[in-house]
């Protein structure tokens, strides 16, 4: 599993995901001007990469089920 690249680009995608989240949550507990000028990006921003994230999620795993190393 893990010689597959697909795999490294699915775990980096989560992490990207988690990163994005994070820094909303942060921003958003903070409040301030910042907050309500960019949070509502931060989290559009979180629900894109948190899709192409599932998706390669499902990628991989399909490429496995169908003989994928």
């Amino acid at each position: 599993m893990t010689d597959d690249p697909l795999f490294f680009v699915a775990v980096a995608a989560t992490v990207f995901v988690a990163a994005i989240l994070i820094f909303g949550v942060v921003t958003f507990a903070r409040g301030g001007e910042f907050n309500r000028k960019h949070g509502n990006r931060i989290m559009r921003w979180r629900v894109g990469a948190q899709f192409v994230a599932v998706l390669l999620i499902i990628l991989f795993a399909w490429s496995r089920m169908n003989g994928g190393n």
